[in-house]
């Protein structure tokens, strides 16, 4: 059946017919067909919470009375603060914060209840983690109505001219690490990550199936190199590819952003060449496996997206369900933005860090494994 013009209605039909069998027989691009819109829907609609609860909290308590186990008993009923531990003084309790053991410190001071039977309005200090300002912001908010419960439920009979007027004591509140509660001091360190998790593992892949598509691994073959050359000779280059985007990053944090950078340069590269390694053999692994660069740019897809929203990087990792938690902690941009965080912010030592950097190491390992041995695969 043709038209005027030419066209011919069979023919158009067999090329569309062409095309839906060309995409059954790519099992992958089918399965992306499929996969994105779904993992989107349950990331976006279940793991999402900006109104982060059951935040981990620590208490350094120099008085015990029944008025300060009533306003810990509220923190917790709150369902903003999850009551973790005590600690002995705030030497332990800065450290916790510091290593990101606790998003809070409540420190109750000494003849805390005298002066509040007195009438003195006596101060509790909560001392918060603030490098994300989202994460704390609600907890903080509620926190400071937490007096007047205290004054309703225990203030009565001898006591009730306490709860009148003004609250009987006072909340006061430290925002730590980034006090003015500045977004872009939380955002543009996270970006590092974000930006070499996205390129590390492109450019790898497509590189490796580039090399099968024009015919060049044959020549590969034919050198006497064992695999491990193969692959670590090819991971050089975008290493100084990876560290040049560091620090242009960098530079551009510093003199366009105004961000500060609390900690050492020299750890920040260190970091980030450790995050830059990981992603480097994801990129092989997925190389190994796709056919050609098209199932290369569609895994990478798969793999960055649960990246940038499980990770803590757009979204408060605490406001988080436990199953997005678990599937986060798997992720090596999360390690990574908790890195990069404490080191532009908090001004983390080694040992601070150190909780982070291991599980970065271990999933290098264990990746670096299992692309060799794809690799190894792709080459007999």
């Amino acid at each position: 059946m043709k038209t005027s013009n030419g066209f011919s209605l069979s023919r158009w039909w067999s090329m569309v017919l062409k095309e839906f069998l060309q995409l059954r027989r790519d099992r992958l691009t089918f399965g992306m067909i499929i996969g994105i819109p779904i993992a989107q829907l349950v990331l976006f609609d279940f793991a999402i919470n900006n109104d982060p609860r059951h935040l981990a909290t620590a208490v350094i308590s120099a008085d015990h009375s029944e008025f300060t186990r009533s306003f810990v008993a509220a923190m917790e009923s709150s369902e903003y603060f999850d009551i973790v531990g005590t600690l002995p003084d705030e030497e332990a309790g800065r450290s916790a914060l510091a290593s990101g053991n606790v998003q809070f410190v409540v420190n109750i001071p000494a003849g805390f209840t005298g002066r509040l039977l007195r009438g003195e309005r006596p101060a509790l200090l909560i001392e918060a983690d603030a490098t994300d300002p989202a994460a704390t912001g609600m907890a903080l908010a509620a926190a400071g109505q937490l007096a007047r419960t205290v004054a309703a439920k225990d203030m009565t009979g001898t006591l009730s001219f306490l709860a009148g007027g003004q609250d009987p004591f006072e909340v006061r509140v430290h925002r730590l690490y980034n006090p003015e509660g500045i977004t872009r001091y939380n955002i543009i360190p996270g970006l590092i990550g974000v930006i070499l998790c996205m390129t590390m593992v492109l450019m790898t892949g497509l590189a490796i199936t580039r090399e099968r598509e024009r015919g060049t691994m044959e020549n590969i073959l034919a050198m006497p190199v064992s695999p491990f050359e193969v692959m670590t000779g090819k991971l050089i280059p975008y290493i100084d590819i990876g560290l040049i985007q560091i620090t242009i990053i960098l530079v551009a944090a510093r003199f366009m952003f105004r961000v500060p950078c609390a900690g050492s340069i020299g750890m920040v590269y260190g970091a980030a060449l450790l995050f830059v390694l990981a992603n480097l053999t994801v990129g092989i692994a997925m190389s190994s496996l796709a056919r050609n660069q098209l199932q290369a740019m569609q895994m990478t897809l798969f793999y960055f997206l649960p990246n940038i929203i499980l990770s803590g990087f757009m979204f408060p990792f605490q406001g988080m369900p436990k199953w997005a938690q678990a599937v986060g902690n798997v992720l090596p941009l999360t390690y990574f933005n908790r890195l990069i965080r404490g080191i532009f912010l908090k001004d983390n030592l080694f040992q601070d860090l150190w909780p982070n950097i291991w599980p970065l190491m271990v999933f290098t390992l264990i990746v670096m494994v299992i692309a060799l041995t794809f690799y190894r695969r792709t080459l007999d």
